[in-house]
């Protein structure tokens, strides 16, 4: 998934980051509200973490623009402010969810990881599609109650199918989703990833779950018989 940190302390904003991409997202950091909202509207963000009290631009602003030209993607606030008032604007504004800093990291991506999840329908951690299942929070892969070994890259973009089954996914739709702003991944990379997956989840060729569709991307199947 690719999330939008916008945070002005700098030290808070790159430990963010680094614990971001830890869990294997691709993230966007901006350190003032400016830049944020520019990110926040032109990148095709899956979550925004958003601080209140930015420069250039307060958080509340960008929640509020956000609305207003219908990006509907998960926000979650970050305040130092102590006054609820704060947090029940940010929320009526369309923020999903805030955190009191100072927080602890851990609960922090328990959050992001409940967003994520809820955005795509899921309240439960597990995802199923037939005979395969994906814990989101543990980032566990099995198929068929077998343990799939994936690396980092096999499992975001198997991760962004499950969330997504049923629609087209084109392969830049992939490269934007799985990449940061400053990443310049092989032209074939896409390709290679996709081949890799398919000869994990089928080795037989039985289930087929990726279906290619020329000149458009990848559809993951949808059923769950």
């Amino acid at each position: 998934m690719r999330i939008l940190v916008v945070e002005d302390e700098t030290e808070l904003r790159e430990l963010l980051g680094r614990a971001l991409k830890r869990q294997g997202h691709a993230v966007d950091l901006a350190a003032d509200g400016i830049d944020g909202l520019h990110l926040a509207t032109e990148y095709p963000i899956d979550l925004a973490i958003i601080d209140l009290g930015l420069p250039g631009q307060s958080g509340l602003e960008i929640v509020r623009q956000l609305r207003k030209r219908e990006l509907d993607y998960p926000v979650l606030i970050l305040t130092a402010r102590s006054d609820w008032q704060d947090k029940v604007e940010a929320l009526e504004l369309g923020a999903d969810d805030y955190v009191t800093k100072p927080f602890r990291i851990e609960e922090l991506m328990a959050r992001i990881n409940a967003l994520l999840r809820r955005s795509a329908g899921h309240a439960a951690p597990e995802v199923r599609i037939g005979p395969l299942e994906v814990n989101l929070s543990s980032q566990i892969v099995r198929m068929a109650g077998e343990t799939l070994e994936l690396t980092t890259f096999e499992y975001k973009v198997l991760e962004y199918f499950m969330l997504h089954p049923g629609q087209v996914v084109s392969k830049m739709e992939l490269n934007e989703h799985l990449y940061d702003e400053d990443a310049d991944p092989e032209s074939n990379v896409i390709e290679v990833l996709i081949g890799r997956l398919r000869r994990k989840l089928d080795p037989e060729g039985d289930w087929q779950p990726i279906e290619t569709l020329r000149g458009r991307g990848y559809r993951f199947r949808q059923d769950e018989d």
